[in-house]
């Protein structure tokens, strides 16, 4: 009965739909079509792609909104050198994918025959942007790197893994069937009963403690604005922890530490506890944050405690129990809060009354957003200036809720994000923010939307005709702009061209309208606001 005996590619094809694995991302090609063999009944879902790039994004997009692992299936060689950049985004904001690739047959590895697809290592080309990167050599090695991968993911810090198959590998009749065998490691834990003591020593005797979370912490919503209340702390996230306080809480300072106003109520804390963020650049928009406090650090990955910045105590350990962990060891007494309450209020009117005159045109256009869109909505948005100002300047309602390539901050980003999740979460209306050159980045993606999605997907598109950003920081520096006005194409007719529904808004009123259509229309629309300032004109 040859003909019923797996291949390792239909045997790893079944292993992914044991472990819960329902849609994959990817582009076939000569050298993945085992993986392909073995789709039919396994339950999972294919989505096409038209590059691979994207096929790595939707995986980031889906796993950001889904709290999953996005999996994309891509061939040898140019398949993941297109899909670095995807793979790099992922790593540097600690998003869980796994990334299964081809690779030459066995023997040739190394060797430089000059086989279709060759590189000289494939491996090594994807091991700095990866949790590890792994060949299997035979099919008995697949289920073990499956498990390292899930253990990676359920366990430590989450970041991609990526498994290259060889042909013969892929193609070879497996010995046994080892697709059942689902191997799921134990959680993050918390940290030792005495480290948690000192930790909560220090916040007993802190006079203005104050709170930073950020994607690490994103289970944690329930139990960090408990503890916010209880230590009357100010509570500030992170760009990938907005939502994890409601927007009306008196206590939420929002993802406000990139500009002035958060920096001068940060430098006012004594203890600063930090759960679940990198404390990176890319989210303060300056070398360094100005703290005066004692910090307290509760991470899952032990190399954050002594970096750039060294904590007081270090909490290694899953972020949802260990700060329940703290809760329980604090008085249950709330502390008066209406000293903290007054100050976290007179930040978000200093952020408004901060705006320069184009922050002012973006928030003009995001209240008209926030007038329309659907509670349970997402947002993924690109490099772009409007996102710049809607990471601290737009309330998210729930975490996962607002998606930002923030760490490597790769431009291309957003649609591709976006798409991924609607997968990640086919009920929940998706709204793009995009500039004129990052949507040229991935603009083909639109086939996938529109062939792929039956449900809400607004794609606000900001065309200043300009790398917008960029041009503005040569300006600054009193550099002569080049390469910084290019040509678009007309962008309606691109988009129409894909099967869009298109609308190009000529002021505040036609743009609320606009959205309130697209979120109510089960498929794609692209919103162009071109010359934006005419809008608030």
């Amino acid at each position: 009965m040859q003909s019923k005996t797996l291949t390792g590619g239909q045997a790893l094809v079944r292993l992914l739909a044991n472990y819960n694995v329902d849609t994959v991302f990817g582009i076939p090609g000569v050298h993945t079509l085992e993986l392909y063999r073995g789709l039919p009944g396994s339950g999972i879902r294919h989505v096409l792609t038209r590059h691979e790039q994207g096929a790595g994004f939707m995986a980031d997009g889906y796993a950001r909104v889904s709290g999953k692992p996005g999996v994309c299936f891509i061939i040898t060689g140019p398949g993941v050198t297109n899909a670095a950049t995807a793979i790099g985004q992922a790593y540097a904001d600690s998003i869980p994918m796994l990334v299964i690739s081809s690779v030459n047959h066995t023997e040739s590895l190394g060797k430089g025959w000059g086989c279709l697809h060759e590189t000289q290592d494939q491996r090594a080309m994807t091991a700095p942007i990866t949790a590890f990167s792994a060949v299997a050599l035979t099919a008995e090695d697949i289920p073990q790197l499956i498990a390292r991968a899930y253990a990676v993911f359920d366990s430590e810090r989450p970041r991609p893994v990526h498994i290259s198959l060889p042909l013969d590998v892929l193609a070879a009749p497996v010995a046994r069937d080892w697709s059942h065998e689902v191997v799921r490691r134990p959680g993050r834990g918390v940290p030792s009963s005495e480290v948690l003591d000192q930790a909560v020593a220090k916040l007993k005797a802190a006079r203005r403690p104050m709170i930073i979370a950020g994607g690490g912490a994103l289970q944690a919503a329930q139990t960090l604005q408990a503890l916010s209340t209880r230590l009357a702390a100010p509570f500030f996230s992170s760009v990938a922890g907005k939502g994890l306080l409601p927007p009306n809480a008196p206590l939420n300072a929002g993802a406000t530490l990139c500009i002035e106003p958060g920096w001068q109520l940060i430098a006012e804390a004594d203890v600063v506890l930090a759960v679940g963020t990198e404390m990176a650049d890319t989210d303060y928009w300056r070398e360094r944050l100005p703290l005066n406090a004692e910090l307290l650090r509760v991470d899952i990955d032990p190399r954050k405690f002594n970096d750039f910045y060294p904590c007081a105590v270090a909490l290694q350990g899953d972020a949802q129990q260990t700060v329940a962990a703290l809760l329980a060891r604090l008085p249950e007494a709330a502390r008066d809060a209406s000293a903290a309450i007054q100050t976290v209020s007179t930040l978000r009117q200093a952020v408004k009354a901060g705006h320069g005159a184009l922050q002012s045109i973006h928030q003009a256009i995001l209240d008209r957003v926030s007038a329309e869109l659907p509670a349970n909505a997402f947002v993924s948005s690109d490099m772009t200036q409007l996102a710049y100002t809607g990471n601290y300047a737009f309330s998210s309602h729930a975490p996962r809720s607002w998606l930002h390539p923030t760490g490597y901050g790769t431009l291309g980003y957003g649609l591709p994000a976006g798409i991924g999740g609607k997968f990640g979460a086919p009920d929940r209306p998706g709204l793009v923010l995009v500039g004129d050159g990052g949507f040229l980045y991935t603009a083909q993606e639109l086939a996938t939307a529109v062939e792929e999605l039956d449900s809400p997907l607004v794609i606000l598109l900001w065309n200043n005709d300009a790398l917008g950003q960029i041009r503005d920081d040569m300006i600054g520096l009193d550099i002569e702009p080049i390469g910084v006005l290019p040509r678009n194409p007309d962008f309606a007719a691109l988009a129409r061209a894909f099967g869009c529904t298109v609308t190009q808004p000529q002021n505040l009123n036609e743009l609320q309208m606009d959205l309130r259509a697209g979120f109510s229309r089960n498929g794609v629309t692209l919103i162009e606001l071109k010359h934006a300032c005419a809008l608030v004109g």
